[in-house]
């Protein structure tokens, strides 16, 4: 076995999985005032916060609540699914695409209808086809809310009417949207503008498709609890940005600003190319006397940066003290952070991905934040 050919790649997948438990009595919990909103915009693929304010105080979202319950949904049906509606999801408060008992939708139909049109009764349909209850479905989004990186979060139905126990954060559901913005059927649904499924015609409420350049999603939201609500993901200058205002009555000319402010002070840059080696880690029981692995990044790690922060970005890299041999996929292999100063923008675990089948032990590695921990401006 040649020694030129032992070597492993690191890839920083820019995905959060963090494991919290979220307690089913919920008396202590305290929101903002109600005249209080709270704002943020995050770059999809980094997840680094641009800017925000109030960004981890928990608050009712309404119906953007539909976002983390569409992707749960994509996460556990087949679009093409046939939903008999049942008489508990027909005349659901609050916003609706009039479905009658004993109808038949796909999941695909009840999906564009819960997103377009905001239909209630479409999420309390798609939540009983999926868990056989609103409460089992619940659980299901909370898994899915962890595994997004929303740690500060409770959900507690898939439409968003209020609840005590149904809150988020702007952070949270920036992070949610995220991650399901990198579901290409979630993508699809949401940028849609008009659809029709044999007699229903949806037109998407969300005005930003057509008032922002370069808007493809998300959702907006009201009840007189939550206030006005509007998840906008927007695509251009080599990003994909998501922002989140929660609260807030100009949420269309707030959200506008925002974005605006984004794209023209930051800019998609590469802070680690994939060539570079962090590290040589032992091999232990190697076949190769001294046997070292460099640690590659397997492409580019970029993320958005303001005009002059490429000065001071600042890389650690803390290798684990060796491996063993063979290097099975799954292994931990150490932990990477950037920072800017004394800010840290990105910390990831790192893990292998995948094995070469001629070595046996040759990997590609993926990794996973540890934790998120910088506000931008």
């Amino acid at each position: 076995m040649k020694k030129s050919k032992i070597f492993l790649l690191l890839c920083a997948i820019l995905t959060t999985f963090t494991i919290f438990v979220i307690l089913d009595s919920q008396k202590n919990i305290t929101f903002v005032s109600a005249n209080q909103s709270a704002e943020v915009v995050i770059e999809r693929d980094s997840l680094r916060v641009l800017t925000g304010a109030n960004i981890d105080e928990k608050m009712p979202m309404a119906s953007t609540t539909k976002i983390l319950a569409a992707i749960t949904v994509l996460e556990n049906a087949n679009l093409k699914d046939r939903v008999t509606i049942t008489k508990e999801s027909v005349g659901i408060e609050g916003s609706s695409i009039y479905l009658k008992e004993g109808e038949v939708l796909t999941v695909e139909e009840l999906l564009y209808g819960m997103m377009m049109r905001s239909g209630n009764d479409a999420a309390h349909a798609l939540a009983i086809h999926v868990a056989k209850s609103i409460e089992k479905f619940a659980q299901l989004m909370n898994s899915v809310a962890l595994k997004c990186g929303a740690i500060n979060s409770n959900f507690v139905n898939p439409h968003g009417l209020s609840d005590i126990n149904h809150y988020t954060t702007a952070k949270d559901l920036a992070l949610i949207t995220c991650y399901a913005l990198k579901n290409e059927q979630f993508q699809k649904i949401v940028s849609t503008k008009s659809i029709t499924f044999n007699d229903r015609t949806f037109v998407n409420k969300n005005k930003m498709l057509n008032l922002y350049e370069g808007a493809d999603g998300v959702k907006t939201g009201y009840t007189k609890n939550a206030g006005r609500c509007l998840v906008t993901s927007a695509t251009k200058k080599g990003m994909q940005l998501v922002s989140v205002v929660l609260n807030c009555g100009p949420m269309y000319e707030r959200s506008e600003e925002l974005l605006d402010y984004c794209f023209d002070n930051f800019k998609p840059t590469c802070v680690l190319k994939q060539d570079e080696i962090l590290a040589e880690i032992p091999i232990k029981d190697s076949v190769i006397i001294d046997e070292k692995f460099p640690v590659r990044l397997c492409k580019d790690l970029i993320i958005p940066l303001k005009e002059g922060e490429i000065n001071s970005i600042g890389v650690e890299f803390i290798p684990v003290e060796y491996l063993d041999f063979p290097v099975n996929k799954g292994t931990y292999v150490g932990n990477l952070s950037i920072y800017t100063d004394k800010d840290l923008i990105f910390s990831s675990k790192l893990f292998t991905i995948f094995t070469d089948d001629e070595h046996g032990f040759v990997e590609t590695l993926n990794g996973v934040f540890a934790r998120w921990r910088v506000y931008a401006n």
